[in-house]
């Protein structure tokens, strides 16, 4: 589970539970069970439709309520959710759900954007799964490395 045969990544989210099992004196050993247990977790995880996931981050934006337009356009340009605002006339405050991998770099956009007058926090929030064009890209991507590799 600790590379995953989409793009070698951790498998999370999956709970095992071992219903049954015998021993044999002559067959059985410890490098038999893991094997075992390797082949049938392949198994479930092909049957199961693997997707790959996302950090997503909860972003909280404050600034001055006259570059609320452009703190809204720079987090729907990065893919993300706008969750709530709440304007007191002078400053805005912008929470929004936004991929970790679209928030890199956003700083010094933000800093551009609002002449240096706004500020942002994130943190973890949840896991997502990644849409489909991208989840592709990701895929080929792998792909190409690991026929490079190869060559």
């Amino acid at each position: 589970m600790e590379k995953g045969s989409l793009i070698e990544h951790p498998i999370t989210g999956v709970k095992v539970v071992l219903t049954d099992g015998r021993y044999h004196p002559v067959d059985s050993s410890d490098i038999a069970f893991r094997t075992a247990a390797r082949e049938a977790f392949k198994q479930a995880y092909q049957k199961a439709k693997p997707q790959i996931l996302e950090p997503i981050m909860k972003v909280s934006v404050d600034g001055p309520s006259e570059f609320a337009g452009n703190i809204f356009s720079s987090l729907t340009k990065r893919r993300g959710i706008i969750i709530s605002s709440v304007e007191d006339g002078v400053f805005v405050r912008v929470d929004a759900e936004v991929p970790l991998k679209e928030m890199f770099g956003y700083s010094t956009v933000l800093r551009s954007l609002t002449q240096g007058k706004a500020e942002f926090t994130m943190e973890f929030l949840k896991y997502t799964k990644v849409p489909q064009s991208i989840s592709e890209d990701l895929i080929s991507d792998y792909e190409e490395k690991k026929k490079r590799k190869i060559e």
